[in-house]
């Protein structure tokens, strides 16, 4: 599992890199020291766990979150215990306080190392990629669909939940934006930002946009801003 750990303080950078050797499940691809070096080292390296520190320079850990398109596994480290209820907010694994405890830190990789494991032995199906072809059953409420994903021009991320965007419908599913996007098809399926997952054959136009971004408009009439890191991949995919 490629891991980053992100702190301004080399010092904690280092004892937590000491602590996490006896894991050889875990990666350490990378080290970051504020939320700019961070964000150019998940790009880098698309790691599956950052050990996040809260308090940096400049950018908060909370702020590079909001700036990622994807984000991974989330642990944060820190030495302040009041931002735990809105860490968890941001779906973080767990919240250890510095100095980190070896013991704690231990149950809270060994929960993550056997949740991977669990899913890869049960969950096979999950790799399953699904098409534009693929049928899948929606139930919102009382309400269900069976609906073909070429029918679904857009995925909105609301927390937990996802908002799909057919027809006239725009049931909601408990479901996240990252699973929705390790499953999708990416030939069709683009993620444009934190928020959105839009079908490539539901573009109807697009045009340039803030801070070197994109904004698309769908058959359907939603229009969808492409962050600017998406962009350079938007592009490139449609060959504009």
């Amino acid at each position: 599992m490629k891991t980053i750990i992100i702190d301004d303080e080399r010092l904690a950078r280092s004892e937590l890199r000491r602590l996490l050797e006896p894991f050889k499940e875990l990666e350490i691809v990378a080290e970051a020291v504020n939320v700019d070096d961070a964000v150019e080292k998940i790009s880098k390296f698309e790691p599956e766990l950052i050990f996040l520190d809260i308090q940096m320079p400049g950018k908060s850990g909370f702020d590079l979150l909001e700036i990622l398109d994807k984000v991974p596994k989330v642990i944060f480290t820190t030495a302040y215990d009041e931002y735990a209820l809105k860490a968890f907010e941001y779906n973080a694994l767990d919240y250890l306080l510095k100095p980190i405890e070896p013991k704690r830190l231990e149950e809270s990789v060994r929960k993550l190392i056997e949740g991977s494991r669990r899913v890869i032995q049960t969950s096979s199906e999950i790799k399953k990629i699904l098409t534009s072809d693929d049928q899948v059953f929606v139930k919102d409420g009382e309400k269900c669909w069976f609906v073909k994903l070429e029918k679904i021009r857009l995925f909105e991320s609301e927390g937990n939940y996802v908002r799909l965007f057919f027809d006239e419908h725009k049931p909601l599913i408990l479901r996240t934006l990252n699973y929705l996007d390790e499953r999708l098809d990416q030939k069709t399926f683009f993620r444009a930002n934190r928020k959105h997952i839009i079908n490539l054959k539901w573009v109807e136009s697009i045009e340039p946009w803030l801070n070197g971004g994109l904004l698309v408009k769908l058959k359907g009439g939603q229009k969808v801003e492409v962050s600017r890191r998406q962009s350079v991949k938007f592009k490139e995919m449609l060959s504009l």
